[in-house]
């Protein structure tokens, strides 16, 4: 291989390995804020980014707890999709504060309207109102998501660095380093669109940050190359 060819191909890798950074970072399904007050009526964001290059986000269900249940949960309509909260009788009656609880939402389930799913490289944002917040050390709310195609991802590991984590709402714990950062992304997230509108989904997560890197170096030697094969020959 001459040396045109070799930096040509150190360019190609470079901008290969550069572009790839964001595609390559995870993008779970996450509650933000991340952590909320004991005692007090949150309002959380559960974030739903689109994962397939080839199908569309068309429904997304959310898990509550029945041992820690809310006794108020409401949803914010968003257009182009349906939201229905699942109440069911609790397996043992809770007390909350001097109330006692018998019954109360397991899960919202939102499906969207055809033309408003969550396509490639989107995301959207289905606020929740609950509360009281339960007195614990964090709540556990499994989601599923379904594609155009049929596909079901389960959003319900609860292990460290789990493929398809479950997204957790912090009451006492302190969240874990994946959540502070998916946190202050969806933060930054907010102050350029309105909660339920779709938008591109970005990532600083350490994989991206290390492949941008490299793309970067690769790309400065090859173009170090293209200038070197381009310099007429010394006689």
């Amino acid at each position: 291989m001459n040396r045109k060819s070799m930096s040509a191909v150190a360019v190609t890798a470079g901008l290969t390995l550069a572009l790839a950074a964001p595609l390559a970072a995870s993008a779970h399904i996450v509650v933000d804020p991340a952590q909320a007050e004991p005692g007090s009526y949150a309002v959380v964001t559960i974030r739903v980014p689109n994962e397939s290059e080839t199908a569309a986000t068309t429904k997304v269900e959310v898990s509550l707890p029945t041992a820690t249940p809310f006794a108020s949960v409401r949803y914010v309509p968003i257009p182009g999709w349906t939201a229905e909260l699942v109440r069911e009788t609790l397996p043992e009656p809770v007390t909350t504060g001097e109330s006692e609880i018998t019954e109360a939402v397991t899960s919202v389930i939102w499906t969207a309207e055809p033309g408003s799913e969550i396509a490639a490289g989107q995301l959207r944002l289905f606020p929740l109102s609950v509360g009281p917040v339960p007195d614990t050390g964090s709540i556990v709310m499994p989601a599923e998501q379904t594609y155009s195609d049929g596909t079901v991802v389960s959003w319900s590991d609860t292990e460290e660095d789990a493929e398809y984590p479950a997204p957790v709402l912090y009451v006492n714990d302190e969240p874990s380093s994946v959540h502070h950062g998916d946190e202050a992304d969806a933060n930054h997230d907010e102050t350029k669109v309105s909660a339920g509108a779709p938008t591109d989904t970005g990532s600083t997560d350490v994989l991206a940050r290390v492949l941008g890197i490299a793309g970067l170096v690769v790309g400065v030697v090859g173009l170090v190359l293209a200038f070197v094969a381009r310099r007429p020959a010394v006689r």
